[in-house]
């Protein structure tokens, strides 16, 4: 499996399907994307309706025909605007062709529904993107039930964890490579991705990525 970071929270995981999380792409000023990212597309992880999050979801939805995996309530939503899409809830695991989606809790906030995370697995690897969120306790829970190779995660400090907190994160998860993500898109959420790997090295390899690079796991 390839994971390519698009900018912000946006990545396009590439294996036996190509599915993309959190496409915001159009108005995100380090998004780094080339016309293959957003085609062929499988499935879209969307983890809340935030404008940096739902972004080009509709519009990439409809052009590749791509289903959008998200909470129920902006399913509903997005499926009166014709957009294929699979509502679930926190707790539960949606299995398509070639990959499961099972969607964890987060912290945070969202115009409908709750805000959420995803465990996707795909091709034998499973990479947890946490959403927008704060720290919370029973992110050891996931990393117990799901033991995610790779965890991305939000460092920026002001909307989500801080540097010191998004350590912590990954000591309670224990994936084994974790990459920094949320950081940089604007100078309100400025953070150093080289603090935040001295702190969190001990816990997990970690990857720093530039937009538009991939890791291959």
């Amino acid at each position: 499996m390839k994971i390519k970071w698009l900018g912000h929270s946006a990545f396009l995981l590439e294996g036996s399907k190509r599915i993309l999380i959190d496409p915001f792409i159009t108005d995100n000023p380090i998004a780094k994307v080339n016309d293959e990212d957003t085609k062929n597309i499988d499935y879209i992880a969307l983890t809340h309706d935030h404008g940096d999050h739902m972004g080009d979801t509709e519009k990439i939805a409809k052009s590749t025909g791509a289903k959008v995996v998200t909470i129920y309530e902006i399913s509903l939503d997005l499926q009166a605007k014709g957009v294929d899409s699979l509502g679930m809830n926190i707790g539960g695991t949606a299995y398509l062709e070639g990959a499961s989606f099972s969607m964890t809790p987060a912290m945070h906030s969202s115009g409908k529904g709750t805000p959420t995370g995803f465990v996707i697995e795909m091709d034998g690897k499973k990479v947890y993107h946490t959403g927008d969120t704060g720290l919370f306790a029973t992110m050891s829970l996931i990393g117990e039930m799901y033991s995610p190779d790779v965890m991305l995660l939000p460092i920026d400090g002001l909307f989500n964890m801080d540097i010191r907190l998004a350590a912590k994160a990954v000591e309670l998860v224990k994936p084994k490579i974790a990459i920094p993500m949320h950081y940089n898109t604007w100078d309100p959420i400025k953070a150093d991705p080289e603090e935040f790997k001295k702190l969190a090295e001990k816990f997990a390899e970690i990857r720093i990525l530039e937009p538009g690079t991939y890791l291959e796991i």
